[in-house]
C-alpha cells in the first residue's frame, strides 16, 4: 500500500496506549494563542488520481527548461547529464544505501567517498576535500564559521557578489553563533574593495568565483591582503564546472573553498537536493566540517577505507563538534564523482571550453541588438545584462514566447529599485544556436 489510512477505531486505541484522552491534548504545550482557530484553507481530501489530475493540472501551468530554451542560471545550472549516471546511482547498493554509521563496513560507499573527495580537491586546486555537505550555501556558512575556529575571531567580510542565498544562510548562522558579519552592498560592476574591510578582528574574506553578477576575478592580491593581517580567504564557486577553465581557488591563495557542485551530474531537480563541496588546506583539518575518507590498508595489507575524521555532533565529539551538519548529499556526491569520471580531465576543460564560448556568442548576439548594455567585463557562462524595462516584466513577457530568458536580479533584491533592470543570463552547452538567436530576436522586440 502507497498510504496507511487510520478509521476513528484506530486512533482511539492508539491515543488509549500511550494515555491520553485526545489528540488536541498532544499540544497541550502549544500556547493558544498561536494555534489556528480553523482549518487551514485547503481542499478537501481526494482520491488519489483525483490528486494526480490536480497537481498534473497545476504542473502543466510551469514552463518547464526542458519543453523551453532555458537561460536560467544563479546558482543552480542545466547540463547535460549522460545516461549512464543516472543508471549506475539506482543501482541497489547505492540509492538504498545511508550514511555509515558503521563506516568500516561500507568499503564501497567509502571508496566512492574518497574517490569524490580526490575529484574536489583537484578540481578546486585544494590539499583537502570533505565527503560532502548539503549544499554551497550550507557550505559556505560553514567555511565562514571554520575561519572564526582557526582565526579565534568573530567578523567576517561578505563581498556583495555573494550569492545573497549564501549570504542569507551564512547571516542565520552568524545570528546564533555571536559573528560579526559585513556585508558589502550588492555589486553588479565588480567594482567593491575588499581588502579595505579587513581589520585585526576579521577571520575571513568570503568572494564568490565567478561572482553574482558574472564577474571572474583573480583573487591572489585579496588573499594576499587578507593573510597579511592573518585573516583567511574563502572562495565560494556556484558553477562547479567553470572549475575547468576559470584559474582554481587554491592557486588564487584560498584557504577554504565553499562550492555547489550541483552542476556537475545533478539535474536541477527544482532546487534540490543538491551537494556542497568543501576544501581545505591540510593544516586546517582538524577544523573542518563533515566526514572525510581515508585509504588505509587492512591486517593484510590489502589496500582499503576507513572513515579517518567525523566531527558530527553524534559521535564522540559531541557539543565540541566542528558542525551540527548531520549527514552528507552521498548520492549526489556519487552522480558527481560518476559524471566528471565520465568527463575525464581533458573533458572536462572541454565542457567549460564549450560553455564559455556559448556565454559569449550570446552575450555578442545579445549586444548586437543595441536594446541591451552587457554589465559583466569579464565571465564565465553567465553575463547580467541592463535592460530599458523592469527585468522581472521582460522575464515574464518572454516566457509568454516560450523562452526561460533569464533571472531578474529583483527576485533577490527587491528593495534596490536601481538593480531593477538587471537581468542574469547564463548559456550552457545544453543551448544550440537557435535557442540563442531566438532569446536575442524575442529580446530585441520585448524591449
Amino acid at each position: 500500500m502507497r498510504y496507511l489510512p487510520l478509521t476513528e477505531a484506530d486512533r482511539r486505541a492508539m491515543l488509549a496506549k500511550i494515555g491520553v484522552p485526545s489528540i488536541e491534548s498532544l499540544y497541550r504545550d502549544v500556547p493558544e494563542r498561536v494555534r489556528l482557530k480553523q482549518p487551514v484553507d485547503l481542499p478537501p481530501h481526494q482520491g488519489e488520481i483525483e490528486v494526480e489530475r490536480a497537481i498534473l493540472a497545476m504542473a502543466r501551468k510551469n514552463l518547464s527548461t526542458s519543453r523551453a530554451p532555458s537561460f536560467l542560471g544563479a546558482g543552480a545550472y542545466r547540463h547535460h547529464v549522460p545516461a549512464s549516471v543516472d543508471h549506475l546511482i539506482q543501482r541497489g547498493e547505492f540509492l538504498t544505501s545511508y550514511t555509515p554509521y558503521q563506516p568500516e563496513v561500507s568499503q564501497g560507499t567509502l571508496q566512492a567517498l574518497f574517490e569524490f573527495q580526490t575529484q574536489v580537491a583537484l578540481i578546486t586546486g585544494m590539499e583537502v576535500a570533505n565527503a560532502s555537505m548539503y549544499d554551497g550555501a550550507t557550505a559556505s556558512a560553514e567555511a565562514v564559521m571554520m575561519a572564526g575556529r582557526v582565526t579565534r575571531r568573530t567578523r567576517a567580510v561578505l563581498s556583495g557578489g555573494l550569492h545573497p542565498h549564501y549570504r542569507a544562510v551564512t547571516a542565520t548562522h552568524a545570528r546564533f553563533l555571536g559573528f560579526e558579519l559585513d556585508l558589502m552592498e550588492p555589486d553588479p560592476d565588480g567594482a567593491e574593495d575588499l581588502a579595505a574591510r579587513i581589520d585585526s578582528n576579521t577571520s575571513c574574506v568570503v568572494v564568490q568565483n565567478p561572482g553574482f553578477f558574472g564577474h571572474v576575478r583573480d583573487g591572489t592580491r585579496l588573499g594576499e591582503a587578507a593573510h597579511a593581517a592573518g585573516a583567511l580567504l574563502v572562495v565560494v564557486v556556484n558553477e562547479p564546472v567553470s572549475l575547468g577553465l576559470v584559474t582554481s581557488p587554491g592557486e588564487m591563495g584560498a584557504d577554504i573553498v565553499a562550492a555547489e557542485g550541483q552542476g556537475i551530474g545533478n539535474g536541477l531537480s527544482y532546487g534540490g537536493p543538491y551537494v556542497g563541496l568543501f576544501a581545505t588546506r591540510e593544516k586546517y583539518v582538524r577544523q573542518m566540517p563533515g566526514r572525510l575518507a581515508g585509504e588505509t590498508v587492512d591486517a593484510d595489507g590489502r589496500r582499503g577505507w576507513v572513515l579517518t575524521l567525523s566531527t558530527r555532533e553524534q559521535h564522540i565529539r559531541r557539543e565540541k563538534a566542528t558542525s551540527n551538519i548531520c549527514t552528507n548529499s552521498g548520492l549526489c556526491a556519487l552522480a558527481f564523482t560518476i559524471h566528471l569520471a565520465l568527463l575525464g580531465e581533458a573533458g572536462f576543460t572541454r565542457l567549460a571550453e564549450l560553455n564559455h564560448a556559448k556565454a559569449v556568442q550570446l552575450a555578442e548576439r545579445i549586444a548586437a541588438t543595441g536594446k541591451a548594455e552587457l554589465v559583466s567585463d569579464s565571465f564565465f557562462n553567465e553575463f547580467t545584462v541592463r535592460l530599458s524595462k523592469p527585468a522581472a516584466e521582460v522575464v515574464e513577457r518572454l516566457a509568454k514566447r516560450g523562452i526561460l530568458g533569464g533571472v531578474p536580479v529583483s527576485r533577490f533584491y527587491p528593495e534596490k529599485r536601481e538593480l531593477a533592470n538587471l537581468m542574469l543570463v547564463t548559456a550552457t552547452e545544453t543551448n544550440s544556436d537557435d535557442d540563442m538567436a531566438h532569446l536575442a530576436a524575442a529580446l530585441g522586440e520585448v524591449l
